[in-house]
C-alpha cells in the first residue's frame, strides 16, 4: 500500500472502526483521535493503531494530529441537527450541527492538509447529497464534498453510499430493536428506496482507492447489489428474527406528522430532514468501483441479526408455526 501512515477522523464510529481494522490488517499505521478515548476502545487490541485523545474542533489540533502522516480519511457525519434558520434561503441553508460536522470540519481538513504538506485525502459524503434537495443532511454533505473536491493541491477522493448496514449499524438493527417491542410497525416513508451497501465493502472500497492514481478527483457511488423499500427492510428484519409483526405504511402527511412528533424523544429515531432525505431514492446507476461484488443483505444480516437468546425461542416456535 502506497500510504501507510494515516489519519482517520471519525475512526471510532460504525463505518471508522471496519475502515480502521482494514487498514491495521494491511500494515498501515492509523491514528483515530476521539473526544473521549475510552468510547474508542474497540480500536485498542489492533497493534497499528494509536487513539488519541483530541477535540478535532479546536483550533490547531487537526494540524498537530496530521504531521508525521501521508494521508487523512474523512468519516465524520451526523443524522440529526437542530434546524436552519427560516428566516435563510438558498443551497447554503442547513442546521449548526450538519454546517460543523459536513461543512466546516472538511474545509479544517483540507486547510490542515496543506498546512502540514499531507497530499492525499479520502473523504465521505452520501448519495444524493447535492445544493438543490430539500434535506439539510443532504445539502450540508454536497457543500462538503463540493469543498474537498475543488482543491487542486490535494489529491481527494469521495465516496457517496447509500445506507450502510453491517453490524453494529443503526439502521436494520433500529428495526431489529423496534419489532423485538411492539406487535405493529405504524411506518412512515414506506415506499422509500434504498440500496443497502454492506460496511466491509467500503471499508473496501477506501481500502482500493489508495491504490489508485485514477481515484485521484473522483466521486464514487457505494451500493449494494439490490434495491429495497424501507417496507420491505422491515419484513427482511422480521424474517430474519423470526417474528410476525403487522406494518402499517403510513401515507405522506401522516410520514410526516410521525417524523416531527418523533423529534421531541431522546435521541430522536426520526426528523422532518429524515423524512424529507428519503423523498429522494437512494440508489446508484452505476456498478461497485475497483471490481467489488457487494455483498447482499440476505448473504451478511442474518449473521448479527438473528436472535438466538432464550427470549426469541417461543417467538420463533410462533413464526414457524404462522401464529
Amino acid at each position: 500500500m502506497s500510504y501507510s501512515n494515516l489519519l482517520v477522523v471519525g475512526g471510532s464510529g460504525f463505518i471508522g472502526r471496519h475502515v480502521v481494522a482494514a487498514l491495521a490488517a494491511r500494515g498501515a499505521r492509523v491514528t483515530v483521535p476521539a473526544r473521549r478515548r475510552e468510547r474508542a476502545r474497540h480500536l485498542f487490541l489492533l497493534p497499528t493503531v494509536e487513539v488519541i485523545e483530541a477535540d478535532v474542533n479546536g483550533r490547531g489540533v487537526l494540524a498537530g494530529l496530521m504531521r508525521g502522516h501521508d494521508a487523512v480519511v474523512n468519516l465524520v457525519g451526523v443524522l440529526h441537527s437542530r434546524r436552519g434558520r427560516p428566516d435563510e434561503r438558498g443551497p447554503n441553508n442547513y442546521g449548526p450541527d450538519f454546517a460543523r460536522a459536513h461543512v466546516e470540519l472538511s474545509q479544517a481538513i483540507l486547510a490542515a492538509c496543506r498546512e502540514t504538506g499531507v497530499r492525499r485525502m479520502l473523504h465521505m459524503s452520501a448519495l444524493g447529497a447535492g445544493l438543490g434537495t430539500p434535506s439539510e443532511y443532504l445539502r450540508s454533505k454536497g457543500v462538503g464534498e463540493s469543498a474537498v473536491l475543488a482543491a487542486d493541491d490535494v489529491g481527494v477522493t469521495v465516496f457517496r453510499p447509500s445506507v450502510v448496514f453491517g453490524p453494529e449499524d443503526r439502521f436494520l438493527n433500529l428495526f431489529e430493536q423496534l419489532t423485538r417491542f411492539v406487535p405493529v410497525v405504524p411506518l412512515g416513508s414506506p415506499g422509500a428506496r434504498f440500496q443497502p451497501v454492506y460496511v466491509g465493502d467500503v471499508a473496501r472500497a477506501f481500502l482500493a482507492a489508495l491504490d489508485a492514481r485514477e481515484s485521484i478527483g473522483r466521486r464514487y457511488d457505494l451500493c449494494g447489489p439490490k434495491i429495497y423499500t424501507l417496507r420491505r427492510l422491515v419484513e427482511l428484519v422480521c424474517e430474519i428474527t423470526r417474528r410476525r409483526r403487522l406494518i402499517i405504511g403510513l401515507p405522506d402527511r401522516l410520514s410526516y406528522l410521525q417524523a416531527r412528533l418523533l423529534e421531541f424523544a431522546p435521541g430522536p429515531l426520526m426528523t422532518r430532514d429524515n423524512y424529507l432525505s428519503m423523498r429522494i431514492p437512494s440508489v446508484c446507476e452505476c456498478a461497485a468501483p475497483f471490481g467489488i461484488e457487494p455483498q447482499a443483505i440476505e448473504a451478511m444480516a442474518p449473521a448479527y441479526l438473528a436472535a438466538d437468546g432464550p427470549r426469541e425461542r417461543y417467538p420463533r416456535l410462533r413464526w414457524r408455526a404462522r401464529r
